[in-house]
């Protein structure tokens, strides 16, 4: 039993090693490191077919441009890392366009559509050894194989600057077709600068080397593109002036003469700007024609580009656009900045004067880090400013029509013109504000003080109060400058005419018949007339007229009236077909003064003074007292046998109640109330103007009768300039500074908005949103008081950066405007391009994939454009021609293609699987040969794609 038992467990023994035996078997057919990798491979690459392009795009697939996408896998083999790429794109249908912008480099040279590339992850990422390159690319084709794949697949060989690959395809019969393309960096031969040269090199690949290609016909597929490329605009300020010598341009005498491409746009009074568009490429395609000799290749190098099928533009557009550093941006934007840090600094002091005063203590850091220029600019800007012979011009059509939504000055006007120099004075700081404030206060008090005219000020007019503050008593100081001017004129001219009067005027004065004839003397004042209407001819009377009035009636009583009384003075005319109430007269409507000019704290002030006092009817009339006084003395010297309740009629008519008021409910209109008909008029004096110590009355009592022309002004031209000076002054820094900001900011905008860009209504809708986001963002400026590092001034700063945007696409827009006058629609279409890719880019930091994309926009030219675009490749100068020697042809207003790519390509029908019989019943059509040539005459690269039979 014993030996039984052992014999059993022997057994079982041996069948466990047996069974370890299987579990650990090695299959020595996939041994070598070569087929693990060939398998690693594969295994890819089922993975990427099974999941389709559609479950790449949802994993980790990566655009590389338009309807190009990638994925990669890692693969390691002999100790070395590689990685393979597929490329795929989302919509595979039809053939592969041969010149679509948007094609991958390896899509362009060998026409296929999706492929591999696999290449070591090393420095250079290519491979430098031929046998392993060959090996590299036998893995990835057997590979390819087993799975029944027909992706091409490539290998970068030699070194990055050749751009040299190797390829393979299986095409699912006995043809393969293999790749090879290299680049040629130095030395191109001649011949292969010519097209001739090309399409014998093209030939040679095909048919027998001892034929002479020039005798024997070959049906080639031939395509062509050109590329070329206006001159810098640097390259273009000289000019086309032949008399213009080099010795004259060394010693710079030529130089100021020399004109920017936007000495015409508005900006350019202030800074020049780039042009953000430094040129264009024009691409001129000849689509696809069958060519059978060298000869007609030689003639097709003479033909000039308007030949060709197709012309592309595209410009090329400065790397500024992108750029938001600090150091690269000239425009207002930038200087806008700045005046915002001078507005965050202006708390600081107390006065202006604090920051440019030695006893300051905080002054010494301001000296070292903010310098002011020299006298010398400072004379210069107040010489610009209060140039002689500066006025007030009309600038509604200039500005904006949401520009006055923004508080601050009209860009014409003396302050708006002070805050645009201040902008540029020095760096914008702060002390170099309070310099040129200094200065320029100084200059307004010479004005005030020699009674000379305010530059670029209005003399009359209403106050605008929707103007800031400071630019509010800038008009009024204007205008107090001119009546105080008036005012002295008026006493020499009154000095005069006393020492040189005339006994003739007494004389002529006593003959007049006072008891019938009223005059109204021509005096010339500033003054207003009623607008009151006048219902009847003979109620029209000029400063100059005389009327003669009945003093009797039908249904009144002759009135005895003193001669002295009968003198009409200071009338505009008749006030309508209203009667006086104590005499048969016409009432007239005198010349008053005009209403005192008051700012906006002007009004502040009298308002408070209302809320103070209550809002009582008799201090509002001692607030207007000397306005009362003024229209009361002037209408009892227009209307000498006036009374009180005549005034009331004409000055406030809802205080006179009619008898025909009370019993009917309804008033008559002005017009028929008091008419010669219904004389003498029935009513009362309303409860308010009846109470007894009625101010009003008490006005009218002590009012004398004078004419607004002998009447002291209502408003002293002294007092308030005074007044006006003393506030600026003394205006706190801040405050200046905010009112600086908003019209800096305004007047800016309306500088840039007087820009010619044509058609363009996308610039137009951005410029309307540029205003809409200023008054939004400069509203809190007047509505509260601002602190250091406050929201609002946050928000100004992002302010600034949309005013960035808008000012480059403005002079995109320009500069398109001006070289597209004859083809607005290509302007338009390259600037719509241009606003959809750069304005989500401003201001954005330049890492990141769509940081580092470039404008590749490009916009098909019709054929009635074709001659605008090609003025625009203007003839190289004799100073330009000699720099290199033409060795292209195809030459476009004498510039020869900066690039020139061909695809030559040859095809023949197969049968089944092999090249088909004369006459076939079953064939396709097959690209045999393809070659696609890509140089210039400094460099040549060559792709060939060849299929064989294997």
């Amino acid at each position: 039993m014993a030996s039984s038992s052992r014999m059993e467990s022997d057994g079982d023994d041996e069948a466990e090693a047996e069974e370890e035996e299987v579990e650990h078997f090695d299959d020595f057919t996939l041994a070598s490191s070569w087929e693990r990798f060939i398998s690693d491979i594969e295994a890819v690459c089922r993975q990427w077919m099974a999941d389709g392009p559609k479950n790449l795009l949802k994993k980790d697939a990566r655009e590389v441009s338009e309807d190009l996408y990638k994925v990669k896998s890692e693969l390691k083999f002999s100790a070395k890392n590689y990685c393979m790429e597929y490329y795929f794109g989302n919509k595979n249908e039809g053939k592969v366009i041969d010149w679509n912008s948007t094609l991958h480099d390896l899509q362009l040279c060998f026409g296929v559509k999706e492929f591999l590339v696999i290449a070591p992850q090393s420095a250079s990422g290519v491979v430098l050894d031929a046998p392993e390159a060959s090996k590299l690319l036998s893995a990835v084709a057997i590979a390819l194989s087993n799975c029944s794949c027909l992706w091409p697949a490539f290998v970068p060989v030699h070194v990055p600057s050749r751009k040299a690959y190797i390829g393979i395809q299986n095409m699912g019969t006995v043809f393969t077709r293999r790749f090879e393309a290299d680049h040629i960096g130095s030395q191109v031969p001649v011949k292969l600068m010519h097209l001739e040269g090309l399409y014998e090199l093209f030939v040679s690949k095909f048919a027998y080397s001892t034929l002479d290609f020039s005798m024997h016909l070959f049906k080639v597929h031939f395509t062509m593109k050109l590329t070329y490329r206006s001159l810098p605009h640097d390259d273009d300020v000289q000019g086309d002036d032949p008399n213009v010598t080099e010795s004259e341009i060394d010693l710079g005498g030529d130089t100021h003469n020399r004109t920017q491409w936007d000495d015409d746009c508005p900006w350019s009074e202030w800074y020049s700007a780039e042009d953000p568009i430094k040129g264009f490429e024009l691409v001129a395609i000849w689509s696809e024609k069958v060519v059978e000799s060298s000869l007609e290749m030689a003639e097709l190098e003479n033909y000039s580009p308007d030949e060709a099928q197709n012309w592309i533009l595209s410009p090329d557009m400065s790397s500024s656009l992108t750029d938001s550093s600090k150091g690269n941006r000239i425009g207002f934007a930038s200087q806008l900045c700045l005046l915002l840090e001078a507005l965050n600094m202006s708390f600081e002091a107390q006065f202006m004067e604090d920051f440019v005063s030695v006893e300051n203590p905080g002054s010494d850091n301001l000296k070292s880090s903010m310098v002011i220029p020299p006298p010398t600019v400072i004379d210069r800007v107040l010489k610009e400013l209060f140039h002689d012979g500066a006025r007030f011009p009309d600038v509604a059509a200039a500005e904006h029509k949401t520009a006055r939504a923004i508080k601050g000055a009209p860009l014409e006007s003396l302050f708006a013109q002070f805050c645009l120099h201040s902008l540029w004075f020095g760096n914008c700081n702060i002390r170099a504000i309070a310099v040129i404030w200094i200065e320029f206060v100084r200059e307004v008090r010479w004005c005030w003080e020699e009674s000379q005219p305010l530059p670029l000020m209005p003399t009359t007019g209403p106050i605008d109060l929707s103007t800031c503050l400071i630019n509010q008593k800038l008009h009024m100081l204007a205008i107090c400058i001119e009546r105080k001017r008036q005012l002295n004129e008026d006493f020499q001219d009154c000095i005069g005419s006393q020492d040189h009067s005339s006994p003739q005027i007494e004389e002529d004065s006593l003959d007049e018949d006072s008891s019938s004839i009223m005059q109204t003397p021509g005096e010339n004042f500033d003054g207003k007339r009623d607008s009151s209407p006048a219902t009847s001819d003979d109620s029209q009377h000029s400063e100059n007229s005389v009327t003669i009035v009945s003093t009797k009636s039908e249904n009144a009583e002759p009135t005895n009236l003193k001669p002295s009384d009968c003198i009409r003075r200071g009338s505009a005319g008749v006030a309508g077909p209203m009667m006086l109430l104590k005499s048969y007269q016409s009432m007239h409507a005198p010349f008053t003064q005009e209403a005192p000019l008051m700012t906006e704290d002007m009004h502040e002030e009298r308002l408070q003074a209302v809320e103070a006092f209550g809002n009582s009817y008799n201090f509002s009339a001692q607030l207007e007292k000397e306005i009362l006084a003024s229209d009361m003395s002037a209408f009892k010297a227009a209307n000498p046998d006036s009374v009180f309740e005549d005034f009331i009629r004409w000055h406030s008519p809802g205080d006179w109640e009619s008898d025909d008021t009370k019993e009917t409910g309804s008033s008559k209109s002005p017009a028929i109330e008091g008419s010669k008909a219904d004389w003498p008029p029935q009513g009362q004096l309303s409860k308010r103007m009846s109470e007894h110590g009625n101010l009003w009355r008490k006005i009218w009592n002590d009012a004398p009768a004078l004419p607004a022309s002998e009447q002291k002004p209502v408003m002293d031209p002294n007092r308030e300039g005074e007044k006006i000076l003393h506030y600026l002054e003394t205006v706190r820094p801040h405050q200046l500074l905010e009112q600086m900001v908003c019209t800096a900011f305004r007047a800016s905008a309306s500088t840039l908005n007087q820009t010619s860009y044509g058609g363009l209504k996308q610039m137009a809708t951005k410029m309307d949103q540029l205003y809409i986001t200023m008054t939004s963002a400069l509203r809190p400026l007047q509505a509260n008081p601002l602190s250091p590092g406050s929201e609002t001034i946050e928000d100004i700063r992002r302010l600034c950066g949309v005013f960035e945007h808008v000012e480059k696409l403005l002079a995109i827009a320009a500069s398109l405007h001006r070289k597209f006058l004859q083809a607005p629609r290509l302007s338009e279409a390259i600037f719509s391009d241009c606003c959809s890719f750069y304005f989500p880019r401003m201001g954005t930091s330049s890492s990141g994939d769509n940081a580092q994309k470039e404008f590749d926009k490009k916009q098909p030219v019709r054929a009635h454009e074709r001659l605008v675009v090609s003025s625009m490749f203007t003839p190289p100068t004799a100073n330009q021609s000699w720099r290199k020697v033409l060795s292209l042809g195809n030459l476009l207003n004498g510039h020869e293609p900066i690039l020139r790519e061909i695809i030559f390509s040859k095809r023949d029908k197969i049968s089944g699987n092999h090249y088909a019989a004369r006459t076939p019943t079953n064939y396709q059509e097959v690209e045999t040969y393809r070659m696609y040539t890509c140089g210039t005459s400094n460099d040549l690269r060559v792709a060939l794609s060849v299929v064989s039979c294997d």
